[in-house]
């Protein structure tokens, strides 16, 4: 299958641009510009600060860079900022691709979240031996080494989760009229409130990949860029 439509990658908490490395390769093979763009705080921005304002800043960068609209594809923390994205630039978003993100950043969850990343950080090395240690134990070796390409940086936990905290995505998804698949692992955490995110779209589909993990596109890269083949194939 070949087209010309472009898909913009985000990034989850704690990774970076690479993460995305075996999904861009995959896409050109079939004819789709891609680009991966790197979150405040992570990768190449890992000096800025993280705010809802400069994610959502640089995601509307790589959607200019790509020509103006897109197919937006998150997971985790990118798929909170690309619905957000959505809702906020609907003549810029083709079609949203949010995975890894159908739970409410709200409430006891997100606190018992925050409180172990404070816990985490106590540790000598701020955690980065356990989260790079889990990370390969997770994952292919492929998909562990795309994430941890960039750098793991720590730092930005707090600021992001707390950012991620005003974030309304079952609002923000009525309030997107387009196209919007919530793709999540069969194991994941974050699937939660998958129903309620669901029922939100006004146009929704729900894909549950088996035997998948959070990371659901480094957990089973094939299946997950199988989904995107799909999805593009049906786009205008």
């Amino acid at each position: 299958m070949t087209g010309t439509t472009p898909v913009l990658f985000v990034h989850g908490i704690r990774s970076s641009r690479s993460m995305w490395r075996q999904q861009e390769a995959l896409l050109s093979e079939s004819g789709h510009p891609s680009l991966a763009v790197d979150l405040p705080g992570h990768g190449s921005r890992s000096d800025e600060k993280f705010t809802v304002a400069a994610a959502l800043e640089a995601i509307d960068e790589g959607a200019t860079a790509l020509g103006g609209r897109v197919l937006l594809v998150g997971l985790s923390l990118g798929g909170y900022y690309s619905i957000a994205y959505a809702a906020a630039h609907p003549e810029r978003v083709i079609g949203l691709v949010a995975a890894g993100c159908s739970f409410i950043p709200a409430g006891p969850g997100l606190a018992a979240y925050r409180w172990l990343a404070r816990l985490i950080r106590r540790l000598p090395d701020q955690g980065l031996w356990l989260h790079t240690t889990l990370v390969r134990v997770l994952l292919p070796r492929e998909g562990a080494l795309d994430a941890l390409a960039g750098g793991v940086p720590l730092g930005v936990m707090d600021a992001g989760l707390r950012a991620t905290a005003t974030l309304r995505p079952v609002q923000n998804l009525a309030e997107y009229p387009g196209p919007v698949w919530l793709v999540n692992g069969a194991f994941d955490q974050f699937r939660l409130h998958e129903k309620r995110f669901l029922a939100a779209c006004p146009n929704g589909h729900l894909i549950v990949v088996p035997r998948a993990s959070h990371l659901v596109s480094l957990a089973q890269p094939n299946r997950f860029a199988a989904i995107l083949d799909r999805i593009l194939a049906g786009l205008p």
